[in-house]
């Protein structure tokens, strides 16, 4: 069973009123991972240093190496567009106590379907139209059925080239998992890291598949929308959710979370979800990111412990959230999730 991240206590509400220097602050951290939370981490990195304190280091190498080097103790918090598998869960154990790491979300962004065609800068799509476009089933921007969805377009007969990442990403996990949940019948493979079809482009990072795209005419990719925003020239695709075509926004984003719950099995501070990826909600955008800070629930010493709740405390806090929507265009935690999230982050402790 699922718990709903609405169903907390109200006793938790009253976390809102805590503030960072409760935790102390000071000292440094490192983290490693997502590089879709590039933009938002140096706002928030600049502002720990301001408001908490805090010094941080953060490498944005992609989530599986995030989560790869916090595991193995080479980053004292991860960046992660994917929740930890049970084994990786089991192996946080070893270095964050019996009660292993923790997710808190941090970035929630839409996930832009975005395009290289001069002259055209919103194209319609539904589920089964953007699947059979990434699998290669649908190979032109003239095809019967992206037209039929665009009556109103000039689509031209120009080749579509597919654009992937190239390295493990939470991005493509997260947008493999919307493909399969709400086109299962045409995108058969489950959600992934890595790229499941075979014979396509591909990229480096966020920011190699948006410039790939950005220099091929007829070219689509997936990618967190602000590296969009920041590309320039590049039409996105309006995403079929029940009778109508929704454009991707903050807005939009955080209504699709809204309806999302939390995973069970973990420690008291777990806060990893799991969306309604194939939701008709009205005003929904379901191609969505949750990104998540993973942390540890007890830290080998008292000066990482404190720095980690500093740090999470200012992410969290209604001026990071704040702070990261005008770096990134990210969508701002609500306040039921903030003070969920300040409630995880303040349990955290150190061994010694």
């Amino acid at each position: 069973m699922k718990v709903s991240l609405i169903g907390r206590t109200t006793a938790v509400l009253a976390l809102g009123a805590l503030t960072l220097t409760a935790c102390g602050g000071g000292g440094t951290l490192t983290g490693a991972g997502a590089s879709s939370q590039e933009a938002a981490m140096t706002a928030w990195t600049n502002g720990a240093s301001e408001n908490a304190d805090v010094e941080v280091r953060y490498s944005p190498d992609g989530s599986g190496a995030g989560r790869e080097a916090f595991l193995a103790g080479g980053a004292d918090f991860a960046g992660s567009d994917a929740i930890m598998s049970d084994d990786e869960y089991e192996s946080s154990q070893e270095i964050c106590g019996p009660d292993g790491a923790f997710h808190v979300p941090a970035y929630i962004s839409p996930i832009a379907v975005a395009f290289n065609l001069p002259g055209v800068d919103h194209v319609n799509m539904n589920a089964e139209t953007i699947a059979k476009v990434f699998n290669g089933e649908i190979t032109t921007w003239d095809d019967p059925e992206i037209a039929q969805q665009n009556p109103d377009a000039d689509l031209p007969d120009t080749n579509i080239t597919v654009v992937h990442r190239s390295d493990e990403s939470g991005t493509t996990e997260n947008f493999t998992e919307y493909l399969h949940a709400a086109a299962g019948d045409v995108w058969t493979d489950e959600a992934s890291e890595s790229w499941p079809v075979s014979g396509q482009e591909n990229a480096q990072g966020t920011s190699g598949v948006v410039s790939t795209v950005s220099g091929t005419e007829g070219a689509i990719t997936y990618a967190d929308a602000s590296a969009v925003e920041e590309g320039g020239d590049l039409g996105t695709v309006s995403v079929g959710v029940g009778g109508e075509y929704v454009d991707l926004s903050a807005e939009a984003a955080a209504t699709a979370v809204e309806a999302s719950t939390v995973i069970e099995g973990r420690s008291d501070a777990e806060m990893a979800m799991e969306l309604a990826r194939d939701t008709e909600e009205s005003g929904a955008y379901p191609i969505v990111l949750v990104s998540y800070h993973i942390y540890c629930n007890e830290y080998q010493d008292q000066d990482t412990a404190d720095a980690a709740k500093a740090f999470g405390l200012y992410v969290v806090s209604e001026d990071g959230q704040n702070t990261a929507a005008d770096a990134a265009g990210s969508a701002p935690l609500s306040e039921s999730l903030r003070s969920q999230a300040e409630e995880s982050i303040n349990g955290i402790t150190a061994a010694e």
